[in-house]
């Protein structure tokens, strides 16, 4: 079986993807605590779409202060 090798997503060492590898995909716990900071400071995030339409609204008579608090 062909060994896989990745590029860390940090530092892009490149990182050989078996067992023994505790921190794959990332080449160290180092590189894997950095790419932890940045999701927990929101630097990475997964886009959502708002499953409210706030100009549905407005055809069915509520306006957006019923649905979304400041």
């Amino acid at each position: 079986m062909p060994l896989t090798v990745v590029n860390c997503p940090i530092c892009s060492t490149k990182v050989e993807w078996k067992d023994e590898a505790l921190f794959k995909p990332f080449c160290s716990e180092r590189c894997k605590l950095i790419d932890l900071g940045d999701w927990a400071s929101e630097k990475h995030a997964i886009p959502v779409k708002n499953s409210i339409d706030p100009d549905m609204l407005d055809d069915i008579g509520f306006d957006e202060g019923d649905f979304f608090k400041d």
